[in-house]
This record gives structure tokens, C-alpha cells and sequence, in this order.
């Protein structure tokens, strides 16, 4: 392979000629290889977006020359309008806590293709530096906690589609299940009677919920440090630029971004990430549960409950011909689980990370949260496509369920007392009879029992 030489404070060091990342990147390449795992792109992309932003602002106040910057924002557009050069970022995620080496990556990658542009050799730093024109008025510790916002929000709206969407075909199954009454369980044993489609409200209501819980979130999400550059005081930054750097922000990316009055707090403390972040482990609780309920309801086929019929996607078992399994409420359920253990990541970062003047556990917050966000919504979408929209009710089963029912006699407690319907149902139980029998055999006189005893009057 060919290399450039390239040097800063620390000596001189191989780069391969044809990339546009140079020194910083190369030797954090070296330094940090231990997962193999790259930030998104759609990471890149914001943090693109802020460098835009930026450049603009400060071409605004006339702190880059107008050449220099038409150059840097023709190499950003390129990343952002073509999809160019993104195979230029490296860096395993796991590096600096502040996440300096992505930050440099892209001042060196943006630096190196506008001296490519202006006619002038890449590893030069001449005429356009990535620290004193790309970088210019930002700090890593501002610039990356930008980044995070931005890119938690890419990610958040592509959530709320599927969790409408989630809505709409749970509102459609209770339409569908509204004249199901089933027999209820508490302690997964037999309980009073339930409609199925009740269930189901539980489900809708705690999405809603939990949407209603995500947008306030991203409420919080809007306000940014960016011109805080180091601790949030603001040093080597012109005193209009975190404003005409939001303003610009707001017209790239069509949110309502605001400065953090206090921008040391997003630089130091990562609170509001934490914040997302719990809530989606409470979205997660609530897919959870409905994955899990499902699967309860559909288990079987002779065996379980068997009060579902669930979709049949694949063979069950290499050894036990046709099974079928619940394979998309597993599936659900363990990206629940991921979100659950992300969190706690997210949760120690903010815990251990945040010393001082400066959270240094932010490329591993960012990272947890936005895998968080994608498997969400490619796990819920899932579900929704090839489970929740071909459930079918086994109503035979049901129905038989219902018959044999022990927990009907609970209605009876105003009229006879409790203690008298326990020993009805027990002698239910014990002698595989139903409780309408039993009370016959003891000669109980109750007007109007048939309406008493029927499942669809007790819901």
C-alpha cells in the first residue's frame, strides 16, 4: 500500500494516500482496536449537519474565508446529499469518552477533500486546516453531545410511525375480538371473567402512553450545547455563534433545536440521554408484556392455553416435525431485553462518566441508544407484520374454557356470601363439575342464576 507522511506534536506517521481521514484518525486506528464496531451513519450524517451549521455560522461572522468555506461545504454536501465518503470514518466506537478521534475524523476528512477541491495535496493541512477552519469556534465536548441529540432525534421520529402503526392494528384486533369473552387470569390462574378485546386496550393504552412519554422527551432533546466548545463557557467561540449556529441548525434539519442556557450542563452531564433512554426501557416493559401475553394466549396447540391461534412463519423444530413456534414474540421480547440491558449501559455512563466538567462515557451512551431506537423499530414492525395482523381466535377453546369455569360463581358473593361460593367452586373443582351443577346438587334456591352465571353479563 502507498502512504503519505504525515506530523503532528507527537512525530511523523504512515496514512494510506487515497483516504481523506488523516493523522488523528490514523493513530486512533492503532490505539483503539477492540470491537470492530463503527459509529452509524446516520451518526456521521448529524454530526455532518453540525459542521455544516457551523461552517455557515461562521462564515456569517466572517471568521473563515469565503474560498476555504465554499470548499469545506462542498465536501460536506457531498456526505450529506450523496452519501459520499462515509466509508471514511473508522474509529471504533469504543475511544475517548468525549468522542475527540470521531470528532477529528471528520474535521480531517472535511479538510482533506476541500484542499482536494482548492487543487492542493490531502495530509498538507493547507490551505484549509480541519482545527483552525473546520473546527473552528467548537470543542469535541460541545460538538459531540450536538451530535447525540441530533442523531437520538433522527432515530426517535422513525419510531413514532411504528408505534402508530402499532396502535391502528391493536385498535383494529379489538373491534375484531370485542364480542370475545374469555376466562380472566391472575397469578396465571383461573380469575373472573375478561373480553379479549379488553386485553388488548391494555396494550393500546400503555403505547399510547409511552409516546406521549417519548415526545416530551424530545422536548428536552432540543436544547443543545453547541458554542460552549470546551467546559460551556464559550472560550475561542464568537459570542453570536452557538445563536447563528442553532439558526442554521433549525433551517438544515427542520427541528426546533434551542441553545442550552447552561451549556456547561449538556457538556458535563448527559441527563437528558439518560432520560430517553428510560423511556424507551418502558416502551420495551410494555412491548414486552403484549409479545409475552400473546405467546401465553398462544400456546398450545393442545396443551396450553391455546386461546390464540398464532400465524405460522416458519417450521418450529429440526427435530419435532410441525411444530410451530412463537417466533415473532421471541423475537419482540429480546430486543426488549437489549433495550432493558442498554439501558443499564446508558444508566453507568451517566453514573461513571459524569466527573467534574465533563461526561467522558459519550460515544457508548450514544451508541446503546441508538441501537436501542433501530432494533425498537424494526422488532415492533415485525411483530406487527407477521404476528399481530394474522392472530385468529380459537374459539371452540375459549368457549370450552368458559364452560368449566370456577371463578364465575364470584358474582354470586352478594347473594349467598363468600364462603359459600368458595365451597361451591372447590366442590367444582375436586368433582370435574361445573358450578351451576354444584349448586343444584346443594339445593340452593337463586333466582335468575342462568343470567348470573354468564360470562358476557360480567364484563
Amino acid at each position: 500500500m502507498n502512504y503519505r507522511i504525515e506530523k503532528d506534536v507527537l512525530g511523523e506517521l504512515e496514512v494510506p494516500i487515497d483516504v481523506y481521514w488523516g493523522i488523528n484518525t490514523q493513530r486512533a486506528i492503532q490505539n483503539f482496536q477492540i470491537s470492530g464496531k463503527k459509529f452509524p451513519r446516520n451518526f456521521i450524517k448529524a454530526l455532518a449537519q453540525l459542521k455544516k451549521a457551523c461552517l455557515l455560522a461562521n462564515l456569517d461572522l466572517e471568521l473563515v474565508e469565503k474560498e476555504i468555506g465554499n470548499a469545506i461545504l462542498k465536501a460536506i454536501n457531498e456526505i450529506l446529499d450523496e452519501d459520499r465518503h462515509l466509508d471514511q470514518f473508522p474509529i471504533d466506537i469504543f475511544q475517548t469518552g468525549s468522542g475527540t478521534q470521531t470528532n477529528m475524523n471528520m474535521n480531517e476528512v472535511l479538510a482533506n477533500r476541500a484542499n482536494e477541491i482548492l487543487g492542493y495535496p490531502m495530509g498538507n493541512k493547507n490551505p484549509v486546516h480541519p482545527n483552525d477552519h473546520v473546527n473552528k469556534s467548537q470543542s469535541s465536548n460541545d460538538v459531540i453531545p450536538t451530535t447525540m441529540h441530533l442523531s437520538a432525534l433522527y432515530m426517535i421520529h422513525k419510531l413514532f410511525p411504528i408505534l402508530e402503526k402499532l396502535k391502528v392494528h391493536l385498535e383494529k384486533k379489538i373491534e375484531e375480538f370485542k364480542d370475545i369473552v374469555k376466562v380472566g387470569r391472575t397469578h396465571l390462574q383461573d380469575a373472573v371473567p375478561i373480553s379479549l378485546s379488553l386485553e388488548f386496550e391494555v396494550y393500546k393504552k400503555q403505547i399510547g402512553t409511552n409516546i406521549k412519554r417519548l415526545k416530551d422527551t424530545c422536548n428536552e432533546l432540543y436544547y443543545i450545547p453547541i458554542g460552549g466548545t470546551a467546559l460551556g463557557t464559550g472560550l475561542n467561540a464568537h459570542k453570536e455563534f452557538a445563536k447563528l449556529t442553532v439558526s442554521h441548525l433549525v433551517e438544515i434539519t427542520n427541528l426546533p433545536f434551542k441553545v442550552n442556557p447552561v451549556k456547561a450542563e449538556g457538556i458535563a452531564s448527559h441527563n437528558t440521554i439518560v432520560n430517553v433512554s428510560s423511556n424507551l426501557r418502558l416502551l420495551a416493559l410494555s412491548l414486552l408484556k403484549m409479545a409475552n401475553d400473546i405467546r401465553w394466549m398462544g400456546s398450545g396447540p393442545r396443551a396450553g392455553l391455546s386461546e390464540l391461534i398464532l400465524p405460522e412463519n416458519e417450521p418450529g423444530s429440526s427435530i419435532m416435525p410441525g411444530k410451530i413456534n412463537p417466533t415473532q414474540s421471541e423475537a419482540l421480547i429480546q430486543v426488549c431485553l437489549q433495550v432493558i440491558g442498554n439501558d443499564s449501559v446508558i444508566t453507568f455512563g451517566e453514573a461513571f462518566g459524569s466527573i467534574l466538567d465533563l461526561n467522558v462515557c459519550k460515544p457508548v451512551m450514544i451508541i446503546n441508544l441508538l441501537e436501542s431506537i433501530d432494533i425498537l423499530v424494526r422488532g415492533t414492525d415485525s411483530f406487527i407484520n407477521k404476528c399481530l395482523l394474522k392472530l385468529k381466535v380459537n374459539t371452540e377453546q375459549i368457549k370450552k374454557q368458559l364452560d368449566q369455569m370456577l371463578m364465575l360463581v364470584t358474582n354470586l358473593i352478594p347473594i349467598i356470601g363468600y364462603d359459600k361460593c368458595s365451597e361451591i367452586a372447590q366442590r367444582a373443582y375436586k368433582e370435574g363439575k361445573s358450578c351451576k351443577v354444584i349448586i343444584k346438587e346443594m339445593g340452593l334456591k337463586i333466582d335468575n342464576l342462568d343470567d348470573l352465571l354468564d360470562p358476557k353479563k360480567m364484563v
